[in-house]
């Protein structure tokens, strides 16, 4: 597996996925770093790749941007000729570009959307490039603090309020125990009628037990 090259900014990063009855939302710390140097405290690593589709990153700023500019240009061409693409779809074109690069990228990747056909859906691509689809998903280096939570936490059929506050409260735990998670959190909620950005500021963030 390719590690980041001298001077590749990495991401850092808790990323999440939750799929719920009307969609998905999706969400994000917002920390880039370069080893312990952080040289973005607001990331956006919420990427939109269609109008209804986006992408969480995680791994390498340079490698995640390049594969989502790519599904974003061939989604285009898509739907040009075949109308509106299913996130299957756009979760597939990712899952080929890292498998086929595994040993040249670093990059996670968490797709999730909605779509006439499959309603919200939320697909995983961890390092190595399979996939995986799942109805909630975490990734980056502060997701390795939060496995027990999320387990315990999540429920089927939870409501789009108790999936907002399962991203939230997930995301600040991970951003209090990992150096290379923090700054602000940003979530959207991506439904048949739109995609919503939330911003949670750092002052606003919940607040765990921190000894």
């Amino acid at each position: 597996m390719a590690g980041l090259k001298p001077g590749e900014v990495n991401l850092g990063t808790t990323i999440m996925a939750v799929q719920f009855d009307k969609g998905v939302i999706i969400g994000a710390d917002s920390r880039t770093t370069t080893g312990s140097y952080i040289a973005n405290r607001v990331t956006d690593k919420l990427t939109e790749v269609h109008d209804t589709i986006y992408c969480c990153r995680s791994g390498s700023a340079a490698d995640t941007q390049a594969v989502a500019d790519i599904v974003h240009y061939y989604l285009q061409m898509y739907s040009v000729q075949n109308g509106q693409p299913t996130v299957p779809l756009a979760a597939s074109l990712f899952q080929e570009l890292c498998y086929q690069n595994k040993d040249q990228l670093s990059a996670g990747i968490i797709v999730g959307g909605w779509d006439k056909e499959n309603g919200g859906t939320v697909w995983n691509i961890p390092l190595g490039g399979s996939l995986h689809r799942q109805p909630f998903a975490i990734g980056g280096s502060g997701s390795t603090y939060i496995f027990g939570y999320c387990d315990s936490t999540y429920r089927d059929g939870m409501s789009k309020e108790q999936c907002m506050d399962f991203v939230k409260n997930s995301l600040a735990l991970a951003m209090s125990r990992d150096g290379s998670s923090g700054g602000v959190i940003r979530m959207a909620v991506i439904t048949e009628q739109g995609v919503e950005r939330i911003f949670i500021p750092g002052n606003e963030l919940p607040v765990h037990w921190e000894g």
